[in-house]
């Protein structure tokens, strides 16, 4: 008998508090996923239950604001209630300066700097980006894209936070956003796009050529492409997880033993291992020499970002 997964979304649904997330939650109501109660209560809130054809449960969490910006009150709540989940989503906006204006987006879940990374699973961030995009173009958003994002975490916040607690929740989490401008915020149909694809997450249960991407820019167009990536006749796929921009790589130190050090964790979040490291080919010598070391240290290929253009050449079928 196949196993029953189960997923949590904390979804902040007041109206007075940021952006897209209290729309996903109305729809999500609307369209009749927040019909049953679970039985308990989270931060004095209810939270709601929806089980698929499969019996695999969907939880759905409202909170007064992203879980992120207050971490140490949601913690111990999160752990007592869902540490045995598969998966776990915060639905939230984007925004960011010269951040692409419309996009449906997904990130794990990492401080860079200071090393910390949350358990990645690179294989529901596949069914749930493929999801959007299927749903993008039923519904004709031909303006927006479908993109992952650099690895990082809100949690630290105008130089306040601690890291550490990402360490402390078992569960693999991504971000789950509309961005990046106020006219995509608001964008119903974006958030729809958002809302039906949490339903997807389990869809698939297939092998993902995964990989750590390194260098690069925030939403790093190499990388998003590689999401959509598909060769062997709809067979393979690359598996995409956490992803250290260029920016995080000087902000964080990681050069010599120290960089091999962090990034080693980050590749030990990755659940299933990686089977490639791929780095951007402009990165700066330093970052490269540990990109080396990271690959001998791991037994894989280290491939420059063009490589993803023909993944047939990269991995035997």
């Amino acid at each position: 008998m196949e196993k029953v997964k189960k997923v949590v979304y904390f979804i902040c649904d007041n109206h007075d508090w940021g952006y897209v997330s209290y729309l996903v939650w109305d729809i999500l109501m609307e369209e009749g996923y927040l019909n049953n109660k679970a039985g308990f209560t989270f931060d004095g809130k209810e939270v709601y239950k929806y089980i698929d054809k499969n019996n695999n449960e969907f939880y759905f969490v409202p909170t007064e604001i992203a879980i992120c910006r207050d971490y140490p009150r949601y913690l111990p709540e999160m752990i007592k209630h869902f540490a045995d989940f598969d998966m776990s989503g915060m639905v939230t906006w984007h925004e960011g300066t010269n951040a692409p204006e419309k996009v449906i987006t997904v990130h794990s879940i990492g401080d860079v700097n200071s090393g910390c990374y949350g358990p990645a699973n690179p294989l529901y961030i596949h069914n749930l980006m493929w999801a959007m995009e299927k749903l993008r173009r039923e519904m004709g958003l031909d303006d927006f894209s479908v993109v992952t994002e650099a690895t990082h975490w809100s949690g630290v916040y105008n130089g306040e936070g601690n890291p550490k607690l990402l360490l402390e929740y078992p569960v693999p989490m991504v971000d789950i956003e509309v961005g990046s401008e106020p006219e995509s915020w608001v964008n119903k149909d974006a958030c729809r796009v958002l809302a039906q694809s949490l339903l997807h997450i389990f869809d698939e249960d297939i092998k993902l050529h995964n990989l750590l991407c390194v260098g690069g820019v925030h939403f790093d167009p190499n990388f998003a492409e590689a999401v959509h990536t598909s060769w062997n006749d709809g067979k393979d796929f690359f598996g995409i997880s956490h992803i250290i921009a260029n920016q995080w790589l000087v902000s964080g130190g990681y050069e010599g033993e120290n960089g091999i050090e962090k990034a080693s964790k980050c590749i030990e979040a990755i659940i299933g291992g990686i089977d490639a490291i791929v780095f951007h080919d402009k990165l700066k010598g330093c970052y490269k020499d540990v990109v080396r070391s990271l690959g001998e240290k791991y037994n894989v290929p280290i491939l420059k970002h063009q490589a993803l253009r023909k993944p047939e050449n990269i991995f035997e079928t």
